[in-house]
């Protein structure tokens, strides 16, 4: 792959810079508010992956003390 020339990049810029002229007030704020309803939704799905995992982890070590605690009074009788 090449490498981008100077004309290139001015090009690139200028188009995106007349591109974000072109938007109004209304639509700035509708992309804005697409782009926290999406980061709201990917920090909310990262979040109740890692709740989920936490609570995994605790019923796992819940069931592995139950399995102690019964052999122990198994061991008992």
């Amino acid at each position: 792959m090449s490498k981008i020339s100077a004309p290139e990049a001015g090009s690139y810029a200028g188009g995106i810079v007349s591109v974000g002229a072109s938007l109004t007030l209304t639509e700035i704020g509708v992309l804005v508010g697409i782009a926290t309803a999406l980061l709201t939704f990917i920090l909310n799905a990262w979040y109740t992956r890692q709740k989920n995992a936490r609570e995994q982890r605790l019923a796992d070590l819940d069931a592995r003390e139950r399995e102690v605690r019964l052999a122990q009074l198994e061991a008992a009788k």
